[in-house]
């Protein structure tokens, strides 16, 4: 099917598919450990805009150790 639709991509749809999955794992991987640790300590999560928040500088130390 994505021959038919892209034919000169040279796309295949198994290897994209799989490196998507893991990608999507290893994002989700990072998004619990964040939140379930017993000293988040700052990191939360916010109902109305659906993301995970946190204090500027917690943002930029966790950035940086990661």
């Amino acid at each position: 099917m994505l021959e038919k639709v892209l034919p000169h991509a040279m796309l295949k749809a198994k290897p994209n598919l799989e490196l998507r999955i893991s990608t999507l794992k290893r994002d989700w991987a990072i998004f619990c450990e964040m939140l379930s640790r017993k000293d988040n300590s700052g990191f939360g999560w916010d109902d109305h805009r659906q993301m995970v928040v946190a204090e500027d500088a917690l943002w930029n130390l966790y950035i940086s150790i990661s």
